[in-house]
């Protein structure tokens, strides 16, 4: 039987790997955007695992918060990006550091 500390091992396993990714690929951007998202739902799988122990919907209210920042931040992020490839012809960020100002 699954339990809820397969659950937190599961979402602490997938918020080492998002940091590990975001410190292993400092280089294009959209791996970094998604290895952020993958830390949110590390963070949402707790809060939904959590809730469900202890049979509270605020873990899971938080969840759809959570969600919801993350869509906006997805959707900005890549119109940033957009915007940047259609300047610069790059998104490597060695080449983002021109934009200081």
């Amino acid at each position: 039987m699954i339990g809820l500390n397969h659950y937190l091992v599961l979402g602490s396993v997938l918020f080492a790997l998002s940091v590990l990714g975001i410190f292993l690929n400092r280089k294009n951007l959209i791996v970094l955007l998604m290895a952020i998202e993958l830390m949110l739902l590390a963070v949402n799988l707790n809060f939904v695992a959590i809730a469900h122990y202890l049979d509270d919907l605020a873990g899971q209210v938080f969840v759809f918060f959570i969600l919801t920042v993350a869509a906006a931040e997805s959707a900005i992020g890549l119109a940033i990006l957009v915007v940047l490839f259609r300047a610069r012809r790059s998104i490597h960020v060695e080449d983002l550091d021109s934009l200081k100002g």
